[in-house]
């Protein structure tokens, strides 16, 4: 049976928050909760725990930063009758698996628990929403990728602030922590739809086999980003749907600046090319493990929304074919020239 308690009172208590779907994001988000006097528990998969528990979590970033979290100072768990102590479930689950943890989570989370997900993609929360209509559902944004280094180790290799949307309850002051900032506004479905058009280069990324910073050094590259960023910012105008940018760069400044000279496009964007050397999308990382991608809810979601208006974008469109067939492939990074996807543009 679920409790049904007073969400302001839990979150004024030491919420228990549970990470839902605990991989790269979550553990490295879990365990600098947990590092900051949180409770914490993360329902993650047999194997993940195992590791952690005979290693031990430890997180590391770009700047410097390093936190070692004993097994015993977070609860890890493959069982999801955890949720039903949850104040706040954080769903960090693949896209495709949305449905499935939602219906977990109604199953056996409290009433009043709040439910914020830090997914890649835009209808995730909507998703929730529709299987949890009593709760508290809440959209988030993760700017930052985090790389498994294996024995517990999680290593954030790019920069930026959480964001969630704006709620009772005060969530972004409760969860920000130290190496952790939260900000909340009234606008996450527009920061969300910037961050989705950020996302669209994992895809390029994965095929590339570079590190972004190796890719973001290429022309031939930039500018394959900048045109599937152009296709996909005209469907967002066309469909009227309000974007806000996540980088320092304004929404429709962004294809320009890719196509700058990369002597002028190192200095104009100096902020964008802050990242680890070794720093490659969460797609790459999905290749290289052998794991499903997220592809349909980023290129699909473009060709979807491109249909219902009738409008060609042959580079989404190739973008989508070929990473499909490199994950049927299973074969890890394809290392493709930009070339030779830009000869496969229909």
């Amino acid at each position: 049976m679920r409790k049904n308690r007073s969400c302001a009172g839990a979150l004024e208590n030491n919420p228990h928050i549970v990470v839902a779907g605990a991989g790269a994001i979550g553990c490295f988000v879990g365990g600098l909760l947990a590092a900051g006097g949180h409770r914490v528990s993360l329902l993650m998969r047999p194997r993940m725990a195992q590791e952690i528990r005979a290693h031990g979590l430890t997180l590391t970033d770009f700047s410097g930063m390093a936190q070692q979290i004993n097994p015993d100072e977070i609860h890890l768990t493959a069982d999801p009758t955890i949720l039903s102590t949850a104040d706040i479930v954080l769903v960090t689950v693949q896209s495709g698996d949305t449905a499935a943890i939602g219906r977990t989570i109604a199953a056996l989370a409290p009433a009043n628990a709040i439910i914020i997900s830090l997914q890649n993609a835009i209808t995730n929360a909507e998703t929730l929403a529709r299987i949890l209509p009593d709760h508290d559902i809440r959209g988030g944004m993760v700017p930052f990728n985090v790389i498994p280094l294996g024995q517990g180790c999680f290593h954030r290799a790019t920069g930026g602030d959480l964001v969630i949307a704006t709620g009772a309850g005060g969530l972004g002051d409760t969860l920000t922590v130290p190496h952790l900032k939260v900000d909340e506004t009234p606008e996450i479905a527009a920061v969300l739809w910037g961050k989705f058009l950020v996302n669209l280069n994992n895809a390029l990324n994965a095929l590339s086999g570079l590190t972004l910073q190796e890719q973001l050094a290429q022309p031939a590259w930039r500018r394959l980003m900048a045109d599937q960023w152009a296709e996909a910012l005209g469907v967002l105008r066309a469909k009227g749907i309000p974007v806000v940018s996540t980088t320092s760069a304004p929404i429709w400044a962004v294809p320009a600046l890719l196509r700058l000279p990369t002597a002028v496009f190192r200095r104009v964007a100096a902020s964008m090319l802050e990242m680890d050397a070794q720093a490659r999308s969460s797609m790459s990382h999905a290749l290289m493990a052998g794991r499903p991608t997220d592809i349909d809810a980023l290129q699909g979601q473009v060709l979807r929304m491109a249909a219902d208006l009738g409008r060609a974008v042959p580079v989404t469109a190739m973008v989508y074919d070929v990473l499909q067939s490199a994950e049927l492939a299973g074969e890890g990074l394809p290392n493709l020239p930009a070339a030779a996807l830009r000869r496969e543009i229909g």
